[in-house]
């Protein structure tokens, strides 16, 4: 079976970065395959969409004016500790990557990233998330 097939459900994602291009960009992506997408441009804005939305995964940038990825994260995990994360970084600073991983980042993307790898890592992500939700219940 083609991962895209057993993505059959729509997920629920959030794209938190400050960069209005990279924003639209995985908005236009992820929209085009059926997805719903809530976009934010920092970490403030994100927990304030939270309130509202549910997001399957998060596609998060690391650094960010004002709360950054880790911080960020670190907020969200206070309340949600199963949503998936991707952390996207131009930066490949080891500490960081090393508390990401504590706070269970699935995946590090570095900038510029390829977008087609980037949409293969959500791919198997959600079918993986969607097998786990089946089988529990």
């Amino acid at each position: 079976m083609i991962l895209s097939e057993r993505v059959r459900r729509l997920a629920n994602i959030l794209v938190v970065d400050d960069q209005l291009g990279v924003r639209r960009l995985l908005y236009e992506t992820f929209r085009e395959e059926q997805h719903e997408v809530v976009m934010a441009a920092n970490g403030k804005e994100a927990l304030k969409s939270l309130e509202n939305f549910r997001p399957d995964l998060i596609l998060m940038d690391m650094k960010m004016p004002g709360m950054n990825g880790i911080d960020t994260l670190r907020q969200i995990r206070t309340f949600n500790t199963e949503v998936g994360v991707i952390m996207m970084t131009a930066y490949g600073d080891a500490q960081n990557m090393e508390q990401a991983r504590e706070l269970g980042v699935l995946h590090y993307m570095s900038k510029p990233f390829d977008l087609f790898e980037l949409r293969d890592h959500v791919r198997e992500i959600l079918a993986n998330k969607q097998e786990k939700d089946s089988s529990a219940s």
